[in-house]
């Protein structure tokens, strides 16, 4: 997967969709279509987060960071989170429910329904772009909600959301424009937020499993485990412990029994064999550390 792409195209649509919606909201007075506008730039700013993240990360390890520094992309992943749906929810819910417990009037309707559905539209296309890239590197969507990749899942349920919540504003912009009814925009707008901080909970949750230090996935893990124990050297796995490092880096250490009899030089060629063989069939595991034991 290509995450750059999916970050260049999310900082491209969102800067001209947080344009877009500001200019039409100062207009209208719609506090639906400056929801709007605060999705945009929240998920501009956070798009924004996880590219420095992603570049950040490419370092070469050093004294200090041994194992590099692909967590920077886990850390920037969660502060991307925080900003995107907390802090955005936050305030979308507080200025609906300003609208909604003293309404004022909302004019230019058209307009607002103009940019709303783009929004919509815009995000149909962001999402097109993540599965595209999907099908490029061969992978699926519930590949992708079961991997580490945290800042594309973000992005991804950031489109989600937007289309949701496009849709239900398009609703209440036309039942405002049939009834004058101006309690719902600012109930549109609260309902925007509510979805938004909802689904940022969900995802800080899961960032701050990894963030503290999480395992390779069972399924990846028996794999790797199976690689080790049809060894003929090997007797016994007596310690699988891992730790992804980052999305695309994990580290994987073992303690082996070796068959008894081996000679030193025959117990460090199958360490590296061992070795070369995990990391040939699974390209995360650029660190991987073997103590024979007795």
């Amino acid at each position: 997967m290509r995450p750059w792409v999916i970050l260049y195209a999310t900082i491209a649509l969102n800067a001209t969709l947080f344009g877009a919606n500001l200019a039409v909201a100062s207009v209208t007075g719609s506090r639906t279509v400056l929801a709007e506008a605060i999705y945009s730039v929240t998920d501009l700013v956070g798009s924004g987060l996880l590219l420095w993240g992603l570049h950040l990360s490419r370092r070469p390890p050093d004294l200090e960071h041994p194992f590099g520094f692909g967590k920077e992309r886990f850390f920037w992943a969660f502060v991307s989170t925080v900003v995107t749906f907390s802090t955005a929810g936050i305030v979308a819910m507080v200025t609906g429910l300003d609208q909604l417990l003293h309404p004022v009037p909302v004019s230019h309707l058209p307009e607002g329904l103009a940019v709303v559905a783009a929004t919509l539209a815009v995000s149909l296309v962001g999402i097109w772009v993540a599965l595209r890239e999907l099908r490029i590197s061969r992978e699926t969507l519930l590949s992708l909600l079961e991997s580490a990749h945290q800042g594309l899942k973000s992005i991804f349920f950031q489109d989600l959301v937007t289309v949701l919540g496009s849709g239900v504003a398009l609703a209440g912009l036309v039942v405002i424009w049939r009834t004058s009814d101006y309690a719902i925009d600012g109930g549109v707008a609260a309902f925007e937020g509510l979805l938004l901080v909802a689904t940022g909970f969900v995802l800080t949750a899961e960032s701050r499993e990894y963030l503290i230090g999480r395992a390779l996935p069972p399924a990846a893990a028996q794999k790797m485990l199976g690689i080790v124990e049809r060894d003929p050297n090997v007797a016994r796995v007596r310690s699988f412990e891992s730790m992804l490092l980052g999305p695309d880096d994990a580290l994987l250490a073992l303690r082996i029994n070796f068959q008894d009899g081996l000679t030193t030089d025959q117990i460090e060629a199958a360490i590296d064999r061992l070795a070369l063989a995990l990391r040939a069939a699974h390209p995360v595991l650029r660190h991987v550390v073997i103590e024979p034991e007795s």
